[in-house]
């Protein structure tokens, strides 16, 4: 019972993180199972599950709070499931002794990626209302789709600084967007896993609690993605995927590090971690700063 109420409450905050960024629900909970001995197709297709219902309410309540292109939506989405379907499948034939440290790296990687994104840059906001065109989000939704298939997560870190790096969609609807679409990659990646696996190494109760953390979670975040600064809260959550996925490979059958290199390791890591939230939240302060400057003069009544 503790552990599902663990799991559920895993889905609450990997779901506020997800619908505030649009990334990090898949990459935050696989991260968490495979930490409990859980095998990595079993809890890419645990998460995906989940994922189901918790797409389906995020995008109702994006599409809700006016952040959904469903333009983008429809050319993202069915390259994503088919990319998903793919990953599936190819994570399904591999050993357990071979997919677990694969799995961690593409969770590392993604973990770097979210955590220099958004410490070093934030979201970038230039060159909005260009049209996104198929022949650049075709490719995006098949490769994001099969690294959220083998990773357990990747559609969002993938996905959404793709778009943002163009330019040409708000943050808001781009989030949005990203997430409602995701709705389609779930539903592929998931019957693609039962294909694979079938059914009896999935944990349905696993999959219940993540839902049912996400679904409570997901119109808050819906709400929040105008509130939030995304500066701080990627650079957090790339902090603990790194962390835990770099502990993962540590133990393997790969490297099987001494105490002594784990630990320093691990020291090193934190250190890192802290400095880039702390700067992260001294950038997002900055920005207010300057933005309250910028806006001062013109409130202010003309002197005569």
């Amino acid at each position: 019972m503790r552990k599902l109420v663990l799991l559920a409450l895993v889905g609450l905050g990997a779901q506020l993180v997800d619908g505030s960024l649009g990334m990090a629900y898949g990459v935050t909970s696989t991260t968490l199972l495979l930490a409990i001995g859980t095998n990595p197709a079993a809890a890419s297709a645990t998460v995906h599950l989940a994922e189901i219902g918790t797409t389906l309410v995020s995008g109702a309540s994006h599409w809700r709070f006016g952040n959904v292109d469903w333009k983008v939506v429809a050319k993202i989405g069915i390259p994503g499931a088919v990319g998903a379907f793919a990953g599936a499948t190819f994570l399904s034939n591999l050993s357990t002794e071979t997919a677990a440290p694969v799995m961690s790296l593409i969770l590392l990687a993604l973990g770097l990626y979210i955590l220099t994104r958004f410490t070093v840059s934030g979201l970038p906001k230039g060159n909005l209302g260009k049209p996104l065109r198929k022949r650049f989000l075709t490719p995006l939704g098949l490769v994001a789709g099969f690294v959220d298939s083998t990773g357990g997560g990747g559609w969002g870190p993938v996905g959404t600084p793709a778009i943002l790096a163009s330019g040409r969609l708000e943050p808001r609807k781009t989030i949005g967007s990203i997430d409602t679409s995701e709705f389609l990659v779930a539903i592929a990646a998931s019957i693609g896993f039962i294909v694979g696996i079938g059914s009896e190494q999935i944990n349905f109760a696993w999959v219940g609690a993540l839902l049912a953390g996400g679904v409570i979670a997901a119109p808050i975040a819906a709400w929040l993605v105008r509130h939030v600064p995304p500066r701080v809260l990627g650079s957090a959550v790339g902090g603990v995927i790194i962390l835990t996925n770099v502990r993962t490979l540590l133990r393997s059958d790969w490297i099987d590090a001494s105490d002594g290199v784990r630990y320093t390791v691990y020291a090193v890591i934190w250190a890192a971690w802290a400095a880039a939230v702390a700067y992260s939240v001294r950038a997002h302060l900055a920005a207010n700063r300057e933005l309250a400057a910028t806006e001062e003069p013109a409130a202010e009544p003309a002197r005569v």
